[in-house]
């Protein structure tokens, strides 16, 4: 009915047609903006090559549409351009020509949201470079991570890794990466905690770097108990595989 009325309005000109079915999407778009767009999926990939990995995340309003054969099928290829162009930030990206159309990533989505009829967001873009990225996409592809190794590592090795960070969501390769501004916050709550424990402030002052040193374990990815064997860590794991080999960098997306 949408394309009749089109063909009505512009009295039968295919190409006016279309240019007032895209200022039709634009409307859509318009008015649903300050509507929440927290569906979606978030989907990762790794080059062929394993040199670069990126995660994306395109939002709806809906997990219906979220689950919709389209609507996967447009986040795929936004993914697929930003792995085959190295597209250098989000803005970049949706800059870009979407395959096959003359219109942007942007333009593209507007026009989705005209036909769809609820709002959609290319709302992240991350990407590493390394000796090795491997990609991990839970299933439901409402979560994903990349990470980046020193050296080729197996792909068997790689996926766990990545599924560790999906799972376990750390907050930082080792303990000397994570900011010190946050391992202030955490000592500070430990130090505040142990003192309404009863405990005097000389020993809440140790109390709170045993708790420190215990959430390194949980919030250092490298210090973390392995998912598959808790009995050793992601570093074991690593250095029982190859001497040196570790994590550079990791990036994980998750929807709420």
């Amino acid at each position: 009915m949408d394309c009749k009325n089109a063909l009505q309005e512009a009295e039968g000109n295919i190409e006016t047609a279309i240019e007032f079915l895209r200022k039709k999407g634009q409307k859509v778009a318009a008015k649903r903006s300050d509507r929440d767009a927290a569906e979606g999926v978030v989907i990762a990939k790794s080059t062929q090559d394993g040199s670069r990995g990126a995660i994306i995340v395109l939002n709806c309003e809906t997990d219906f549409v979220a689950k919709n054969d389209d609507f996967t099928m447009v986040a795929n290829t936004i993914l697929e351009l930003a792995i085959e162009s190295n597209a250098a930030d989000l803005d970049a990206l949706k800059g870009m020509k979407y395959p096959g159309s003359e219109l942007s990533i942007s333009d593209k989505l507007t026009e989705e949201i005209g036909r769809i009829g609820e709002k959609l967001d290319l709302s992240a873009y991350e990407t590493l470079s390394a000796g090795k990225v491997i990609s991990y996409n839970h299933p439901g592809n409402k979560l994903a991570s990349i990470v980046a190794f020193n050296k080729v590592v197996g792909d068997d090795m790689g996926r766990d890794v990545a599924m560790q960070v999906a799972a376990m969501a750390p907050v930082a390769v080792s303990p000397e990466s994570i900011s010190p501004e946050l391992v202030a916050k955490e000592k500070e709550i430990a130090r505040e905690l142990a003192i309404q424990e009863g405990k005097p402030a000389e020993m809440a002052d140790k109390i709170a770097i045993g708790r420190i040193n215990k959430w390194y374990k949980e919030a250092a990815l490298l210090e973390q108990p392995f998912i598959k064997d808790n009995k050793m860590s992601i570093k074991q794991y690593l250095t029982n595989a190859e001497d040196g080999l570790t994590v550079t960098e990791f990036r994980r997306i998750a929807l709420a």
